[in-house]
């Protein structure tokens, strides 16, 4: 198990992302969030198998129809066991 804090810009708000991410996260069977920030970008903390991981990194490069994704940034950050399934928090 990892987990991976990911870093989301470019017309990524108020075009479904959040909604999209969890759906594809869920389908990875990983756990964690995704919010927005307050900068238009989207924040994701994803934990879960290292291979389904790297698919959502790779996943959020192209989004949902409506996104236009210029830069995700992905980092590994010490793992935290305490989220139950995937969820969309408020901004931040």
């Amino acid at each position: 198990m990892a987990q991976q804090r990911i870093l989301v810009s470019g017309r990524v708000q108020g075009v479904g992302y959040r909604d999209w991410v969890v759906r594809t996260a869920q389908r990875s069977g990983l756990t964690g969030w995704v919010r927005n920030l307050k900068d238009g970008r989207v924040e994701i903390v994803a934990s879960g198998d290292e291979a389904a991981l790297g698919h959502l990194v790779e996943a959020c490069r192209e989004g949902p129809p409506l996104a236009r994704v210029e830069h995700v940034d992905s980092d590994a950050v010490p793992e935290d066991r305490s989220h139950k399934g995937f969820t969309k928090r408020f901004t931040a």
